[in-house]
């Protein structure tokens, strides 16, 4: 199952704004993506609630995941998504 490592770069973490962002653009992809704070358990990236339960903030690695046609492709678009400053 292909994997990517990238950094929250938005300021409050996945909270609110971005945390619906993130599982937006989780949602509208053809495979189900899963997320974990490194060492945490996978939660479901499209639901808004699991996303602001894994207390990523500022700085922290996550780790996306994905299986199926498409899955790289998601993984990189969620990936640079995260890497982004949602803040603005």
């Amino acid at each position: 199952m292909p994997e990517v490592r990238v950094r929250v770069a938005s300021k409050v973490g996945l909270h609110a704004r971005p945390a619906a962002l993130v599982a937006r653009l989780a949602a509208e992809q053809p495979v189900t993506v899963t997320i974990r704070k490194d060492g945490g358990e996978p939660v479901l990236a499209a639901s808004l609630l699991n996303l602001m339960t894994l207390g990523a903030m500022h700085g922290d690695e996550v780790v996306l995941a994905a299986e199926g046609d498409g899955a790289e492709s998601s993984l990189d678009k969620l990936a640079a998504l995260i890497a982004t400053d949602l803040d603005s």
